[in-house]
């Protein structure tokens, strides 16, 4: 498992690093096992895949991350117009889902169209500490390859948060 120590110096679990991996024909991908030990050792099988606020992208969430966030979510108000498009791009395409006894998730074809995974496609998982994503192939290499300008800027941005 991979783990992170948080500020009570206690071990906290949380997903790490980066996988390429096939959707088969049945637009199934296999979550690495690393991850898969990482759910079932700290929130059992049951997962949410949905749809990123603003990247074209998948997130998956373990049930009590998912609980998590919707307990925030829910103590917002429902007339900001922020927190509406939230709900109708995050919550309103989330699907409840689990792995099966050898690895696979069914990625919705609803969601595998918002984001351009096409069945026998490739993507690439990363671990984002409580999530995970899922990207189509050639929008990760899009993403996380931007011009120098746009490298100087994060860099910028993030010094000034002291990362």
């Amino acid at each position: 498992m991979w783990y992170k120590v948080d500020h009570s110096g206690r071990d906290v679990v949380g997903f790490y690093g980066r996988h390429n991996l096939k959707v088969d024909d049945k637009g199934r991908i296999v979550i690495p096992a690393q991850f898969r030990d990482v759910i079932r050792g700290n929130y059992g099988k049951k997962i949410f895949i949905t749809c990123a606020v603003s990247d074209e992208c998948l997130q998956v969430f373990p049930d009590k991350e998912w609980e998590a966030l919707m307990t925030k979510v829910n103590a917002l108000p429902r007339s900001s117009d922020a927190v509406k498009y939230f709900m109708r791009k995050v919550v309103g395409s989330a699907c409840e889902s689990s792995f099966d006894n050898h690895g696979r998730v069914v990625i919705p074809p609803i969601l595998r169209d918002e984001v351009g995974i096409a069945l026998d496609g490739e993507v690439v998982l990363t671990g984002l500490n409580d999530r995970i994503e899922v990207w189509e192939r050639q929008r990760w290499e899009k993403m996380f390859r931007p011009d120098s300008n746009g490298v100087k800027q994060y860099e910028a941005e993030l010094a000034k948060m002291g990362i």
